[in-house]
């Protein structure tokens, strides 16, 4: 069912890509999704025994628009379910519509709205507003998986609610502030990107090294704390009911035969984000025209 949502909402972004972007800036879709997969393999410990990672929709949205942001998230979490079984297919149709399209639409609608209300638009301004957005669109992406949940049986929605959205509170903060962090450093780097500047102008080189930097130094000391959904399921008692195995999937849990745990996470991670970057990049240079062109309605301004 949430397949079925999800898949449309895919298709018109790509629609929306094939129509507003030219060829060049199928580099920037894959640049954007390699550093995402990358910073997502970050997780960071929260209060009670939980840690949390950057989703990464809202940021993506603030820099390319919305519709590019739901392609880069689709690529990025098909590599996670196939080949880290990070969910695995049976999931990716949940997962994708509530990190890929409700976390990143949510954040985007409120990104816009608190910006309109803030005097001026200025740097600070879309970084405060991208920042709650961020927050927001998390705990809208909790809220939807606790419908979830009560829909299918699994438990309650008067007990998946609060807990989801509870501790997805507290993790949605580290989305805010990664958020922010990022979006600080685009504005110093390169103002005319936050400003709404063409994508294809180049840039997103610094996402690249940022990204490989993650891989390669941060990743291996990750918190290894259950995620936020996790330790609901633990708390709530339907952590048993968990289907599903490694499978097929050569990086499962980031391990790699013959590697220490460190060396696995920096190899595994690396080729995970490559593979993000070249399912992002042919996705968008399929649907994208020969022309130069250029972001022309999905840009960081609308």
């Amino acid at each position: 069912l949430a397949g079925a949502v999800s898949l449309p909402c895919v298709a018109v972004a790509l629609r929306d890509v094939a129509r507003t972007r030219g060829r060049r800036s199928a580099p920037v879709l894959g640049v954007s999704a390699a550093f995402v997969f990358a910073a997502q393999m970050v997780n960071f410990p929260v209060a009670g025994g939980t840690s949390g990672h950057l989703l990464g929709g809202v940021l993506c949205a603030v820099l390319l628009g919305p519709s590019s942001a739901i392609v880069v998230m689709a690529c990025v979490l098909a590599v996670q379910g196939l080949m880290f079984a990070d969910g695995g297919l049976a999931a990716y149709g949940a997962n994708l519509l509530n990190m890929g399209i409700i976390d990143t639409i949510a954040g985007w609608a409120v990104y816009r709205g608190v910006l309109g209300l803030l005097p001026g638009c200025s740097a600070r301004a879309k970084i405060t507003a991208a920042s709650f957005g961020a927050w927001c669109g998390v705990v809208a992406a909790a809220t939807a998986c606790a419908g979830e949940l009560a829909m299918a049986g699994t438990v309650p929605w008067r007990l998946a609610f609060p807990a989801m959205a509870g501790v997805h509170m507290l993790i949605g903060l580290g989305e805010a502030a990664i958020t922010g962090i990022a979006l600080g450093a685009v504005t110093r780097l390169r103002p005319d990107l936050l400003a709404g500047g063409a994508a294809e102008r180049g840039g997103f080189g610094y996402l690249a090294a940022a990204g490989a930097a993650l891989a390669l130094f941060v990743a291996p000391f990750a918190s290894p704390l259950p995620d936020g959904l996790a330790t609901v399921a633990r708390r709530l008692g339907f952590a048993a009911r968990e289907s599903g195995g490694p499978g097929l999937s050569p990086f499962a849990d980031y391990t790699i035969a013959g590697l220490s745990p460190g060396w696995a996470a920096v190899v595994a991670g690396l080729a995970g984000a490559a593979l993000a970057f070249g399912l992002s990049y042919l996705l968008a240079r399929a649907v994208t025209r020969r022309s130069a062109g250029g972001p022309k309605h999905d840009t960081a301004n609308g």
